[in-house]
C-alpha cells in the first residue's frame, strides 16, 4: 500500500536534481524555438504529497506545459518525438540513460542518491497544453505497430480552475482532509491494478472532490 515519504532531506535531495534535469530541457527546447514551454512538477511531488507504495522506487512527476500557439504544423507524433530526443540529450549529459516512451509520459530510468536514503526515484514528463481554458494531455496509443499508432490530445476531465480550487481548499483548513482522499485513492486503484491513474489525474480527482464538499 501506498504512504506518504517523510524522509524531508531525500524529498529535498531527489527534488533538486530531477527539477535540475527538468529545467535544462525547457532551457534547451526554448533555445531552438521550435516551440515554448515551460515545466512544473505537478500533483504529489509539488504540494507535499510524494507517496511510495511499500519499499518501491519513487515517481516525481512534472509536466511540460507546451504553448499551443508556437506549435506552428508539428503533428502530436513529431512533438513528442521532438520532446523525447531533446530530453535524452539532457539526460545524456548528465550521465543518464534514454527515457522510455509510455502512453502519457517519457519515464527516465532509476537513479538513486550516493549517500543517505537509498531509495530509488524516477522523472515521469508529460506533455500538456491547454485548449479552450481546458488541459489536454499528449497519448501515445501503442498497437504494438508503430505505423498503426495513434498521437492525440486527449482532455484532462474536470481540470479547469485547478489552482482556484486547491487555493479554497486551503483557505477553509482542508488540506489534511485532501491528503487522505488523495491517499485513499491511490491505494485504490492500487488495489484494481488501473494503471490509468497517474498521480497528476488522481491528484486532480482529490481536488474535486474535496472542493465540492466546500461549495455545496
Amino acid at each position: 500500500m501506498y504512504h506518504y515519504v517523510q524522509d524531508k532531506d531525500f524529498l529535498k535531495r531527489m527534488r533538486g536534481e530531477c527539477s535540475g534535469i527538468v529545467n535544462q530541457l525547457v532551457q534547451r527546447i526554448n533555445r531552438d524555438s521550435v516551440m515554448k514551454v515551460t515545466a512544473c512538477l505537478v500533483g504529489s511531488g509539488a504540494r507535499n504529497l510524494v507517496t511510495q507504495n511499500a519499499n518501491e522506487p519513487v515517481d516525481l512527476d512534472y509536466n511540460l506545459i507546451i504553448d499551443r500557439d508556437t506549435l506552428g504544423t508539428m503533428s502530436e507524433r513529431e512533438i513528442k518525438e521532438y520532446v523525447r530526443k531533446q530530453f535524452n540529450a539532457v539526460l545524456a549529459g548528465n550521465g543518464w540513460g534514454d527515457c522510455k516512451d509510455s502512453t502519457s509520459v517519457l519515464t527516465t530510468a532509476r537513479r538513486k542518491i550516493q549517500t543517505g536514503n537509498p531509495t530509488p526515484f524516477s522523472i515521469d514528463l508529460g506533455m500538456i497544453s491547454c485548449f479552450n481554458g481546458r488541459w489536454h494531455r499528449l497519448i501515445h496509443a501503442k498497437t504494438g505497430i508503430v505505423q498503426t499508432d495513434r498521437w492525440y490530445w486527449n482532455e484532462v476531465a474536470h481540470s479547469d480552475g485547478l489552482e482556484k480550487k486547491v487555493a479554497a481548499i486551503k483557505a477553509k483548513h482542508q488540506w489534511l482532509q485532501l491528503r487522505t482522499v488523495y491517499l485513499d485513492k491511490k491505494n485504490t486503484y492500487l488495489r484494481r491494478n488501473d494503471t490509468d491513474h497517474p498521480s497528476f489525474i488522481v491528484y486532480i480527482e482529490a481536488v474535486n472532490q474535496i472542493y465540492n464538499t466546500l461549495i455545496r
